[in-house]
């Protein structure tokens, strides 16, 4: 059998996220972050359980975004389903752009002639960078691999839905 611990969602991040809606000076027990990462591991387990199912009936092996959509909805989150299926698009839409931002940025530098291994960030070799990724955009010509910085990160905004004051 699966370790516990190996189910649940690590603590640290249980903690982090639970202090990002509460007020600085606000403090947690251990109780209480324990309990919170079992019900939310319990909880995405339940979700993905329902996904997996649906999508070993219809003989797929990967379950996606949408199947994770589904699965809320036909457990009846259906508020969590509609957030996540508008995140999912929100989602989709960055990766498009930021797929069309390196295609860009390539044929630029093709065009200008500059090459890839002109644009590395000096004294940081191995190191990754918060919002760097690195691509291997002209492959096999001996060039070295571009980092490029993302877009912004997507931000969402909890709506209340029994708020009745304009926005």
């Amino acid at each position: 059998m699966v370790d516990e611990q190996e189910r649940l969602l690590p603590i640290a991040n249980v903690g982090r996220i639970m202090k990002l809606i509460l007020p600085p000076s606000a403090k947690i027990s251990k109780e209480a972050k324990q309990t919170i990462q079992e019900c939310a591991s319990e909880f995405i387990s339940f979700v993905t359980g329902e996904a997996s199912d649906k999508c070993h009936k219809e003989n797929r092996k990967t379950v996606n975004g949408d199947d994770i959509c589904w699965a809320l909805s036909s457990l009846g989150f259906d508020d969590y389903a509609e957030a996540i299926v508008r995140y999912l698009h929100k989602y989709r839409e960055h990766e498009s752009e930021r797929a069309n931002y390196k295609q860009e940025t390539s044929k630029a530098r093709d065009v200008t002639g500059q090459h890839d291994h002109e644009d590395k960030v000096e004294g940081d070799d191995d190191e990754e960078e918060e919002g760097l990724c690195h691509t291997d955009s002209q492959r096999g010509k001996g060039i070295t691999s571009t980092r490029h910085r993302h877009p912004a990160p997507l931000k969402f905004r909890i709506i209340d839905r029994n708020d009745t004051s304009p926005s």
